[in-house]
């Protein structure tokens, strides 16, 4: 039985799967962990699911899990510390331009955790829906008119044979 507070991965396990840490990356990771663990778990506790009983019951999803703690912790120590982290910038001459692309829009910690992560932990759901436009339902489509049959279609008479027959009032 796997404790809830304990985190998904371990500075060891960083250090393992990604790349060998210097020590002001093995303090930030270290510190980086419980809190990505948590916010999994509660992102989980949004859908309904429980990310330790998922674990318990599929000892395979316990690699999955930490691979992808491993993954957050590492593009999160990726990113710039000492500005803005950007992925992509540009800059032009005399009459100066400047374009740039943040790695991370918006920024911060949660921003790291990407909805492929959550997918591969079987965090995202599918949503069905549909949205009434005017207030009420509408109303069920009557059948085809038979053969002959006039039918009144927004201010003009229709006969189902011969298309336009003429205007109403008119």
């Amino acid at each position: 039985m796997r404790a809830s507070d304990e985190p998904f991965a371990t500075v060891a396990d960083i250090s393992l799967l990604w790349r060998q840490l210097t020590e002001a990356e093995k303090t930030r990771a270290a510190a980086l962990l419980p809190l990505l663990s948590d916010m999994l778990r509660n992102i989980a506790i949004q859908i309904g699911k429980d990310l330790d009983e998922m674990i318990d019951a599929n000892p395979n999803y316990e690699s999955v899990v930490k691979l992808v703690t491993v993954d957050i912790v590492a593009r999160i120590l990726r990113q710039s510390t000492t500005g803005d982290p950007m992925s992509q910038e540009s800059q032009s001459g005399l009459g100066y331009s400047w374009s740039g692309t943040y790695a991370v829009p918006g920024g911060g910690i949660a921003a790291a955790i990407m909805n492929n992560d959550l997918k591969r932990l079987g965090l995202t759901q599918q949503q069905i829906g549909s949205i009434i436009l005017w207030g009420k339902e509408p109303e069920p489509v009557e059948k085809v008119p038979k053969p002959g049959q006039k039918v009144n279609v927004v201010g003009y008479v229709v006969d189902s044979e011969t298309n336009v027959t003429g205007k109403i009032g008119g």
